[in-house]
């Protein structure tokens, strides 16, 4: 199975080549993977096409960093995951993706198929038990179908003909990938490919009537505005028609932090009182309260790339679906009524909010607060800095107090909820952005799932910064137990563990702290050292985070 049999002419090329080559034409020049065999031939054509290769320490965080990839640069993330264990380690990785319509193309290593059913190693059919986690999935029958395989994957990752993002997967039989397949040279499968589709004329009559009629209009952005580049689209027609907006997962900075139409603290009543909302790119998921955040005399209007594949949990007035920059400028036409009291009201409940926060921001207890992490944080990040969230109770502080200031800077696991996805995200934002702070939020519980990842970090020269939250516990699962049954099982961690030393035996820079005197100086260090860096902070374990959870 050599790769180097000789080309009968110059069309002629190994079939892992073929991958590479058809990768390359659309664009890409990083692929994740983790070392396999079954993946040797398509290493070798994306060496010979100049394709970067970054390993990782798990196959889930492979795809994890392709995910990362893909929010980050809004082009297609691409993993490799060699035959069996490495494609099943990748799966939690490709379930959140689909969920989070992030474009994501896995390419899988697969058993010869001349030997199929005989017990080669790793042998098991993955498309069966990834087609439900993907837009598309496909084993390749020969070498001359890896080129076009390829090509569909991307085009079904990209949304391609007007559908949703999403995940991709194409496996590859060993003797397949090896063997001799024809390239055409063919265009890549993406350059050229985004047609504008206008949304429904009417909907868009019926919306721009109601919010020409609205006293108290609202935005509810989430995070397809970002994938259907509606960011500079949603901030003009927010100033056009001077509308409040909210904002969840990567539509946080849209409209930055400090603007005087953004809002975070006052999101409750912005939403319940609102008379028209206006659901851009977000579904009315439990991050929604399944539509229940709205006042019951709430008129609804739905703004999205594409129609979701389920129905609104309640009625809506107008859905427009289609290009998100179309949709939005027909929008900002809405004749312009006076919202400044409106806006002022909401104002008031914000800054009162902030200001309530004012204690626990200045926290002096030992061990700390974690808003009093954030306090000190939150000064040292740029502006455009790059924020991972890996995290349940510690992450939700974060997305309670972190300000945004530039869409598609924030970077949550998303409602499938997956821990341990950090690390790979954190690794894929600043290998995309290596002139941007990337900042990687960690509770002591998720840094379990990918800790030997700070290898990773270290061997690919990646200077992240992390700061643990390690108090000790499973606290979203610990305090609500104990409020429930009056005590708690499985929810203790070790108190204390040196999650800093750990990385610091991997070849990262790492520090303790312990009291907040310490803090700063410490996030000072982890800033300038040039190494990934993590910061271990010890929290108190009887801070419990209210119920209800911020992030998405």
């Amino acid at each position: 199975m050599s790769n180097d049999a000789p080309a009968s002419d110059a069309s002629s090329v190994n079939a892992g080549h073929l991958i590479a080559r058809r990768l390359r034409a659309s664009g890409i020049d990083t692929v994740f993977t983790l070392s396999g065999g079954h993946l040797f031939s398509i290493y070798d054509g994306c060496h010979a096409e100049n394709i970067r290769l970054i390993d990782t320490r798990h196959e889930q965080t492979a795809a994890f960093a392709a995910e990362g990839w893909s929010k980050v640069t809004r082009v297609p993330g691409v993993a490799a995951l060699t035959a069996g264990p490495g494609v099943t380690n990748g799966m939690s990785a490709m379930a959140a993706a689909q969920q989070n319509q992030s474009p994501l193309v896995v390419l899988g290593g697969r058993a010869p198929a001349a030997r199929w059913g005989q017990g080669s190693l790793q042998e098991i059919d993955h498309v069966p038990f990834v087609a439900p986690l993907t837009r598309f999935a496909a084993t390749a029958q020969s070498p001359d179908a890896v080129g076009s395989l390829i090509d569909d994957a991307l085009r079904a990752a990209a949304g391609v003909g007007g559908q949703s993002t999403g995940v991709s997967f194409v496996d590859f039989p060993m003797d397949h990938v090896f063997g001799i397949a024809h390239d055409d040279g063919a265009p890549g499968a993406l350059p050229g490919t985004s047609a504008s589709v206008p949304p429904d004329a009417n909907a868009v009559d019926v919306a721009v009537r109601l919010l020409s009629e609205a006293q108290r209009p609202v935005i509810m952005a989430g995070t397809n505005v970002w994938w259907g580049h509606g960011e500079t689209a949603l901030l003009r027609v927010a100033e056009t028609l001077r509308i409040p907006v909210l904002m969840n997962g990567m539509a946080r900075g849209t409209v930055p932090a400090d603007h005087d139409l953004a809002f975070s603290r006052a999101r409750s009543k912005a939403l319940r009182e609102a008379d028209v909302a206006v659901v851009i790119g977000v579904p009315m998921d439990f991050r929604l309260g399944f539509g229940g955040v709205f006042g019951p005399d709430t008129t609804l209007l739905v703004v999205d790339r594409v129609q979701p594949d389920r129905p609104h949990p309640r009625e809506v007035a107008a859905e427009m679906y289609g290009d998100l920059t179309t949709t939005l400028a027909a929008l900002a036409s809405a004749t312009r009524s006076d919202h400044e009291a409106w806006i002022a009201d909401l104002r008031t409940t914000e800054t009162t909010a902030r200001a309530a926060e004012a204690a626990e921001l200045a926290d002096d207890r030992t061990p700390l607060h974690p808003m009093r992490v954030y306090a000190e944080l939150s000064e040292l990040l740029d502006r455009d800095a790059i924020v991972v969230i890996d995290a349940g109770d510690f992450g939700s502080y974060a997305g309670r107090v972190i300000d945004s200031y530039v869409p598609g800077a924030w970077l949550d696991s998303g409602p499938f909820g997956c821990l341990g996805s950090g690390p790979g995200y954190a690794l894929a934002a600043k290998l995309a952005r290596p002139d941007r702070q990337v900042v990687l939020l960690q509770g002591d519980g998720a840094f379990g799932f990918s800790g030997m990842e700070w290898d990773t970090l270290v061997r690919h020269g990646v200077h992240v910064v992390s700061i643990i939250g390690n108090n000790g516990i499973w606290a979203l699962e610990k305090h609500p137990m104990e409020m429930l049954y009056g005590y708690s099982v499985v929810a203790e961690l070790r108190p204390g563990t040196r999650y800093d030393q750990v990385v610091t035996a991997l070849g990262g820079h790492g520090e303790l702290v312990a009291t907040p005197a310490d803090l700063r100086p410490a996030l000072e260090r982890a800033f300038a050292a040039g190494l990934p860096a993590v910061v271990n902070t010890l929290t108190d374990p009887t801070v419990a985070y209210p119920r209800r959870s911020n992030l998405g």
